[in-house]
């Protein structure tokens, strides 16, 4: 028996790719199996390779492996592009249709299916894909029944007839591939789950919950990859708790749909990608001069322009911090897992209006739409709170002066009210303004204003700035990282430990303003610091640097292919940094 699994399953955009892994992941889930998965897409609806790889566990795991177990493959591409994967005692099942060559390096066996013949004698070719699980199912020597209820929920509209046709293609599947392992089905037969039941869910879909559970009733977006499904998510949910979803013309109204929402009082957010949140740069500015509660997701994609649209990157993290012309308080939150990204989302509601400016999520492709179980989410840890909001009566102004919206206070923190407020009239531009938001030019004034609203983000209350996994007073290395990187670091970690070098870990949730008080003793404490990330100027290793200095102690381990790092890089790049000190 073994406690973790490693299965890809591949072929053409469009033939069942995705449905072939949600089945199979969703039902595992369902026994009790902890899942991690990710899938490569090409950046068009239909053609293309694609593959989805999924990690199974009887533990908690947040990467995905270096190794593959099982690769079903729908053409040959999948073969020649993910064989390498394969360890020795690796399984290829492959539809007999288009051929199946076995590359000549590798020990993998290979069993030839009739996926598309045998789907065609069911009613359809489209049952392939539950032809595919069935297989796989034969070299698990998993009871094949696990399959009858997550059919169920996901054919059951289209009839009886179809949900068992399905269950008669996983059926076929498994018996044709039993005959041909013989004594060796259930060769891979993992160790027995704990049965409880967990969520199954991508980061966007956490993201979309937190922003509900936050209090968002109005959404304005404009779609694009990686962010779309939060807009989905939302344009399904918000009517029933009387919210709503805008699809705008293009970003720039997004954003400013979204400030007039929170002008008027309504909780509203926008999400977008690199090329969107350009877009939105100067809406954002706005958001900052009136200090109006702004929450922006920006998942990240890789770029410049269109870029890898469908691909893995962290390279936004700079703009995000400093895209804005002219000066601005903001926030920039990273979550690192999905469980984070959706108390994240709450927390940054708050935040937006308590500090009174603009506040990020900052997300990336892998924890967008990578899948993963996540723990029952604890709704009794949500709360609203909506920071200086005037709500009683206001009195009758003096002189008939206009209420001073934008008063200098030893916070930096204004009243603000909601439009009707009686007697809480002011004015509101976007150019500099005096304390009623009355356009004024005056170098005092314009001193006064900036220092207020940049005084306001200077003791941010954040739970986690830093998550810490920091076994060592004194550690040979600190891995520095941020948002999908933590559960591949946190596996190089114990790979590193095995080998006996001293490893701490710090993963930085809060970006901007930087948490310099809680990395700077994390830093001084190691003998050197190597920082992970998915881009190629080592943004976060600079940002790191500016804030906390000991600049000759800080490397980066860089990858910006596309792909999201697996857990032998960075065990091997962070060993050679410790044994020769330089990678």
């Amino acid at each position: 028996m073994i406690n973790q699994l490693s299965w890809k399953v591949g072929g053409q955009q469009g033939e069942g790719i995705e449905s072939t892994g949600e089945i199979f992941s969703i039902a595992l889930n369902r026994l009790g199996y902890y899942l991690y998965g990710y899938r490569h897409f090409s950046s068009r609806i239909k053609g293309g390779h694609t593959n989805n790889k999924i990690r199974v566990s009887t533990a908690q795991t947040r990467s995905i492996s270096d190794d593959l177990d099982i690769l079903v493959a729908f053409d040959q591409e999948t073969i020649d592009v993910n064989y390498q994967e394969l360890h020795a005692g690796g399984v290829i099942i492959a539809d007999s249709k288009f051929n199946p060559v076995r590359p000549q390096d590798t020990d993998a066996a290979m069993y030839a299916i009739p996926f598309t013949e045998m789907a065609t004698e069911l009613g359809t070719s489209l049952m392939k894909n539950m032809i595919a699980v069935g297989a796989s199912s034969a070299v698990l020597g998993l009871d094949i029944t696990v399959f009858n209820e997550v059919v169920e929920e996901i054919f059951g509209r289209k009839g009886e007839q179809i949900v068992q046709k399905n269950l008669d293609a996983i059926k076929a599947g498994y018996d044709h591939l039993t005959e041909k392992l013989g004594e060796k089905v259930g060769a891979m037969q993992l160790e027995k789950a704990d049965g409880q039941k967990r969520l199954f869910m991508i980061g966007n879909d956490a993201i979309a919950l937190g922003a509900l559970a936050g209090g968002t009733r109005f959404m304005a977006a404009y779609p694009i990859t990686p962010a779309s499904e939060i807009m989905e998510y939302l344009i399904k949910k918000l009517p029933a708790v009387g919210g709503t979803v805008i699809q705008t013309e293009d970003e720039i109204a997004a954003a400013t749909m979204a400030i007039g929402a929170n002008y008027g009082g309504i909780r509203a957010i926008t999400a977008s990608a690199g090329p969107g949140l350009s877009l939105k740069m100067e809406a954002i500015g706005l958001s900052g001069i009136t200090e109006t509660p702004l929450v922006i997701i920006d998942t990240q994609r890789g770029g410049p322009s269109t870029g890898l649209p469908t691909k893995q990157e962290q390279s936004d993290l700079m703009a995000m911090i400093y895209g804005t012309h002219g000066e601005i308080p903001k926030i920039v939150m990273a979550p690192s897992t999905v469980e984070e990204a959706f108390y994240d989302t709450a927390e940054a509601l708050n935040l937006a209006e308590e500090y009174q400016c603009p506040v990020i999520v900052l997300s990336d492709l892998q924890l967008s739409l990578g899948k993963q179980t996540v723990q029952p989410l604890d709704y009794s840890k949500i709360e609203i709170r909506r920071g200086k909001l005037v709500s009683e009566e206001l009195p009758e102004p003096e002189n008939g002066q206009y209420f001073k919206r934008y008063e200098v206070t030893e916070s930096g923190i204004s009243p603000r009210v909601l439009p009707g407020t009686k007697n809480g009239i002011f004015h509101v531009t976007g150019v500099e303004h005096d304390e009623t938001g009355k356009p004024s030019e005056s170098a005092g004034n314009r001193i006064a204003q900036m220092d207020k609203r940049m005084r306001k983000i200077e003791n941010i209350a954040f739970k986690t700035p830093v998550y810490k996994n920091t076994p060592h007073a004194e550690a040979d290395l600190l891995i520095v990282g941020f948002i999908s990187t933590r559960g591949v670091i946190e596996e190089a970690m114990e790979r590193l430990a095995a080998d006996g070098i001293k490893v701490n870990h710090a993963h930085i949730r809060l970006i901007h303003p930087f948490p310099a008080d809680e990395m700077l003793p994390l830093v001084q404490s190691a003998k050197r610091v190597v920082v992970i990330e998915n881009n190629a100027t080592g943004q976060l290793a600079n940002i790191l640097k500016m804030n906390v200095g000991n600049v000759t102690k800080i490397k980066s381990i860089l990858k910006y292919d596309g792909n999201p790092f697996l857990p032998h890089e960075i065990h091997t790049q962070c060993k050679e940094l410790f044994q020769y000190g330089h990678i």
